[in-house]
């Protein structure tokens, strides 16, 4: 089996943290949002991997085939012209069985026991307001008879997460390379569900695979709600001398902290000093200095200083901010 991943996305709602950082590489519970991707794959079955990438992302591709130890693939998506395009791109790897897997939310369920089975399926999870989401139909059978990227009027609450499984690719690639050559777009752009919903008007029967948890990573508030989510089971222990710990919290190597409260919901990336500080609700990123500092609902980025004493601020890589007198800089 194949694992596709689609990744070319410029995280603009990340801003400033992505300006520097690929969106997948960013820390979330102690680990890069792509690596809690690649643990819920059951990467026993998997082949190799490809990776869409944007033309800057190729850090992307070394972290990937690190962590997962299987060959990785690239291939490049010049334009944001939709998801349908993005994986269009990749049609050379679109043959035989493939896992796709967006690579900006981190799914939970139990996959593997669906990749063993005969039948294709596509992930879906109940939700109070798909509107915002492809959506999921299923007939009395339970299998998936329609699809609807984002309607007005949804006619179920099953929201698609960004999980597609087929045992025959090429059916995929054909579609796709229909809507695409025949300019068919949804919101002006070419829409992986478009592509889906002509394979099922054909005959094409996937089953649903109801998800246990899913968990976006497209903007800020998102990126802090799912480290409390994850922090509830990825957090470590630590019982520091000068520091009060208040759990769940993950604090990687070589982090010094110095008369400091920290928790609950902290994520510290390694190398990070912090000195004199309230940090709760928040992820500080690998090397960031922060001193005399009330923080709270924060991403800070790698490298930053920041100094003062203030509630919420996001900044990123290599930046710094500073209060004096009640003035400040950055």
């Amino acid at each position: 089996m194949r694992l596709l991943i689609p990744v070319a996305g410029r995280g603009t709602r990340l801003r400033p943290h992505t300006l520097l950082h690929p969106k997948p590489l960013l820390n979330v519970a102690g680990k890069p949002i792509i690596a809690h991707i690649l643990d819920g794959i059951p990467l026993q079955y998997v082949d190799d991997i490809t990776l869409i990438i944007n033309p800057d992302g190729d850090r992307i591709r070394e972290f990937v085939e690190e962590y997962s130890g299987k060959k990785t693939h690239v291939v490049v998506q010049d334009k944001p012209l939709g998801l349908g395009h993005a994986i269009y791109t990749a049609s050379e790897f679109l043959k035989g069985e493939v896992l796709i897997v967006l690579g900006d939310t981190i799914i939970e369920g139990n996959i593997a026991k669906y990749v063993e089975g005969k039948g294709d399926f596509l992930g879906v999870k109940e939700v109070k307001d798909p509107r915002r989401f492809g959506v999921a139909m299923l007939d009395r059978e339970g299998f998936i008879f329609d699809l609807e990227e984002k309607p007005e009027k949804p006619r179920s609450n099953f929201a698609l997460v960004g999980l597609y499984y087929l045992k025959n690719a090429e059916k995929l690639q054909k579609s796709l390379q229909y809507i695409i050559e025949n300019d068919i777009r949804t919101r002006d752009e070419y829409q992986l569900t478009d592509a889906l919903r002509a394979l099922l008007k054909d005959g094409w029967r996937p089953k649903p695979l109801f998800i246990d948890g899913w968990y976006d990573c497209g903007k800020i508030d998102a990126l802090l709600e799912t480290n409390r989510v994850l922090l509830l089971r990825n957090a470590n222990n630590y019982d520091l001398p000068t520091a009060l710990i208040i759990p769940p919290v993950y604090i990687g190597q070589n982090v010094q902290i110095e008369y400091s409260i920290i928790g609950p919901y902290v994520t510290i990336d390694d190398d990070a000093k912090v000195k004199e500080s309230i940090i709760k609700n928040a992820i500080v990123n690998a090397g960031a200095y922060i001193e005399n500092f009330i923080l709270e609902g924060s991403l800070i980025g790698k490298n930053a200083v920041i100094k003062g004493n203030t509630r919420r601020v996001n900044i990123a890589d290599y930046s710094e901010f500073i209060m004096k007198g009640g003035d400040s800089s950055k």
